[in-house]
């Protein structure tokens, strides 16, 4: 009855919210590729190689959550020599980032929106052996298929905010109903298997395997590309380099304010900023040319220049994580300025040292352990944060100590994506018949 419900009210609910999607869309560029696929619409092609082979279903929203089911892929693939799967993701970065990084056993797609007819298309296209879901996308109308169809369905590197706990607690009876269809949960905390019980999973389905995200011997960072556009500017290795990492509105102000006190003491310093949102650069550069500082995009590497910028923005998508190599100091964005925080780990496995604002409520319980260990800096305003950044400028050994702290705390969640891979593939023992 609920799932009927959502069905007669989706059209209603995408006609509210279309003008603000429509909007993101323009911004965002792009917007017209491939849209058929969102409706459940394929072309010919698609269809011949999706119908000429059996194939996992992996459903990742934009880039972070792309980057793990790469990561997931690549030990499925290792387990399977036969594995193929269908990559679907939500947002134009997130696609364009799969489709670069994709290999010979991905079909990489739009998500279809999540109608009932769109769906059960897009299933009859795909014609998925199983569902794999990454962090947190469960809807409705996609699990109530694949427990429809009898099909394993998963949640991998599972996340569940504190606000988003409240959220679904308020409304278990909606939502309770959807998640009881899930036949794995991999949780990254061992604390997270009780909140998802409470949500309606049941006990024996879920499993602490720690982070996919988190997991160091899983990653690798290329300092290559980074290095060679920094050397189109004029930029040596040497320089002491403060960098932005996925910001938010006004954080760029403030790490520009930061950087034009800090330069007098530290004359070869140099500033980049990675704004979470690409097509906030032009804004960007704007405020910080307000600043007095002298501001290149990252896409203006091979345009001549007179002198070194003070400034780089990163216009660029799916390169972040290589950036994060010739940075000397990182600040995680979204915790300053705005709530919630990204993910610290990338910039810690490369060897940086990390300092985040009082806002990381999307990473608390890494957040709390990376603070509670000496492994990363919380700061609390822009004050505090200028001068954390002038020690660990100051003071190298700090700076190493924090790292090496923060890649301890990391190594607990080394080998979770094999341990995620080998749940995967693992035969359902639970006897659940299609409905």
């Amino acid at each position: 009855m609920i799932r009927l419900f959502y069905n007669l009210l989706y059209p209603l609910g995408l006609l509210l919210f279309l003008p603000g999607q429509i909007s993101k869309l323009l911004r965002r560029g792009n917007y017209q590729h491939k849209i058929g696929q969102r409706f459940g619409l394929y072309d010919r092609d698609v269809r011949s190689r999706l119908a000429a082979r059996r194939c996992t279903w992996i459903h990742a929203v934009s880039v972070g959550e792309v980057a793990i089911a790469l990561k997931l892929s690549a030990k499925l693939k290792v387990l399977d020599p036969e594995f193929f799967c269908a990559l679907t993701t939500t947002t134009t970065t997130g696609f364009a980032f799969a489709t670069r990084e994709a290999t010979n056993e991905m079909e990489v797609l739009y998500s279809p929106l999540d109608f009932w007819p769109i769906m059960r298309r897009a299933y009859a296209v795909i014609r998925p052996v199983r569902v794999v879901l990454v962090e947190a996308e469960v809807w409705p109308n996609l699990a109530a298929e694949a427990r429809g169809r009898g099909l394993p369905l998963a949640l991998v590197n599972a996340r569940l905010s504190p606000r988003s706990e409240r959220r679904f607690r308020r409304f278990l009876f909606l939502v309770a109903p959807t998640f009881r269809c899930l036949d794995l949960v991999c949780v990254q905390e061992p604390e997270d298997i009780e909140r998802w019980t409470a949500l309606g999973v049941p006990r024996e389905r879920i499993h602490y395997v720690g982070s996919i995200k988190y997991d160091p011997a899983e990653t690798r960072v290329n300092p290559d590309l980074p290095l060679q556009v920094l050397r189109s500017f004029g930029i040596d290795g040497d320089r002491p380099i403060l960098f932005g990492g996925s910001t938010h509105a006004g954080e760029e102000e403030v790490l520009g304010e930061i950087f034009q006190r800090l330069r007098a003491d530290f004359p070869a310093f140099t500033l980049i900023v990675a704004p979470r949102h690409v097509e906030r650069v032009g804004e960007i550069r704007t405020r910080l040319t307000r600043l007095g500082l002298s501001v290149s995009l990252r896409s203006e590497a091979e345009t001549a220049r007179i002198s070194p910028p003070d400034c780089i923005l990163l216009d660029s998508t799916g390169e972040l994580q290589n950036w994060y190599a010739v940075a000397t100091i990182v600040f995680v964005g979204k915790s300053l300025t705005a709530r919630g925080g990204q993910n610290p780990v990338e910039p810690i496995l490369a060897g940086k040292p990390v300092l985040f604002g009082p806002h990381m409520e999307n990473f608390s319980a890494l957040a709390q352990a990376l603070v509670a260990n000496e492994a990363a800096i919380q700061i609390h305003d822009p004050n505090s944060l200028r001068e954390k950044i002038a020690w660990l400028l100051r003071d190298r050994e700090a700076a190493l100590r924090l790292v090496a702290n923060a890649q301890a705390i990391l190594a607990r969640h080394s080998g979770a994506t094999a341990r995620t891979a080998t749940l995967v593939m693992k035969p359902r023992t639970t006897s659940r018949p299609p409905r």
